[in-house]
């Protein structure tokens, strides 16, 4: 490099013989140089793309562009689906890293959004999809990917490890594409949204706008896409945990907890990106938000409300339960109980910490209740559970019920059916 010639000329010569000032006219004729007498440099070729013949997937980091969840930082990539010819995207929040489930989910979403399907797609390499496998999982990744697109009758296709203008077509868009929503942020005036479907939606109308803005381009490809296959295949990994006596369960070194009707249940669950849809038998029975394990340790997922009936019951098994400190569901409920259990004996400091969980768990008031709790614990007071009570869930509510009459079936129909049966 020349500024490694540069540096050597004043270490030989002395700053004064070879002063900053002719730095740059060095760094030309080096330049020059290297273009005269150097070795050849690597040739792009541009290509050709043909209508329909190609889509490109990859995943691209958004951390840099500061959005937040109701004030909590959203750690996310986003996967990217692009058509080489026509320039159709499509762009999916992933919570995790790159696996089979994100790409599954986002690939068929984006297929069966776009109405067809591309002869070939090309992903890289997926080197960070099997970073953290075994080969036995490797393999099992790749066959899982390759009956994807067996599915959709797709060839697929990867870039070379490291190469990565080799997936060009979808590589520059992905800069092209997190500048969009960094524009659009701007506009809006602030980047947090209320929900992570808010936020999902945002980044859904910026791909739309975009594919409009190319849409003679776009129908026109969409004519040589193949169709679509009657159905979706798998995008989600099967688990079929049983529930322990703890009312909880184990996936993919993440505990959740679950309501204690399922106890003992085997259940089968599909595990996405996000969330897991927990099924006993073939009925839909509970979707649960998905809990990222750190590393190689286990982490939880504990959601208060599952637990609080069976709490209220023995609500001396709340000081020493080993996942106290995530049933918690805000900061100020956590500071409920430090402060509670630093000025009451143990008994009444946990049937207080219970009734404020059951509470926020049965009258709707979560938020409203952390806001009441932070105010008190300011002033260094301690949570009356009768004033908050009715302040939340004053006893004059009470529960309308409507009477509905129900009329008798008419039997004579019966009748005449039977009549009409006789007569064929």
């Amino acid at each position: 490099m020349a500024v490694t010639i540069f540096e050597t000329l004043q270490e030989e010569r002395g700053v004064d013989a070879v002063p900053d000032s002719v730095r740059r006219t060095l760094e030309r004729r080096v330049a020059d140089w290297q273009a005269l007498n150097g070795s050849d440099k690597e040739v792009f070729f541009p290509q050709r793309h043909e209508p329909g013949a190609q889509g490109l997937s990859d995943f691209t980091v958004a951390d840099s562009l500061g959005v937040t969840i109701a004030g909590e930082p959203l750690a996310h990539r986003l996967y990217h689906f692009r058509l080489a010819c026509s320039g159709w995207e499509d762009a999916k929040v992933i919570l995790r890293g790159e696996s089979f489930t994100a790409i599954s989910e986002g690939l068929q979403d984006a297929l069966w959004k776009l109405g067809g399907v591309p002869v070939e797609h090309r992903t890289d390499s997926l080197s960070a999809a099997f970073k953290n496998l075994d080969r036995d999982a490797q393999a099992d990744f790749t066959r899982r990917y390759d009956d994807l697109c067996r599915h959709y009758g797709m060839k697929a296709t990867r870039n070379n490890p490291g190469v990565a203008h080799e997936n060009g077509s979808i590589e520059a868009s992905n800069g092209h594409l997190k500048r969009r929503i960094e524009q659009e942020l701007l506009k809006r005036g602030n980047r947090d949204f209320p929900t992570l479907d808010e936020y999902r939606r945002f980044v859904t109308r910026i791909c739309d706008r975009h594919n409009a803005r190319r849409r003679h381009l776009v129908a026109a490809e969409r004519k040589t896409l193949r169709e679509l296959p009657k159905r979706r295949t798998t995008d989600f990994v099967q688990h079929s945990p049983t529930v322990t006596r703890n009312s909880t369960m184990t996936v993919d070194k993440v505990l959740y907890t679950v309501p204690p009707r399922l106890i003992g249940s085997k259940l089968e669950v599909h595990l996405f990106d996000d969330r897991l849809e927990c099924f006993l038998g073939a009925t839909l029975t509970l979707v649960l938000p998905r809990g990222r394990p750190v590393g190689d340790h286990r982490t939880r997922r504990i959601d208060y409300r599952h637990v609080i009936a069976a709490l209220k019951k023995k609500p001396q098994a709340l000081r020493n339960l080993i996942y106290r400190d995530d049933l918690f569901p805000q900061s100020a409920y956590a500071r409920a109980w430090q402060a509670l259990d630093a000025a009451l004996p143990p008994k009444d400091a946990c049937k207080i910490m219970v009734g404020l969980l059951d509470l926020a768990a049965n009258h709707a008031c979560e938020n409203a209740l952390a806001a009441r709790l932070d105010a008190i614990l300011e002033t260094h007071g301690l949570p009356d559970l009768p004033e908050l009570k009715a302040e939340f869930a004053p006893a004059n509510q009470q529960t309308r019920h409507v009477d509905v009459a129900i009329p008798p079936p008419d039997l004579a129909g019966y009748n005449d059916l039977l009549r009409a049966e006789a007569r064929q």
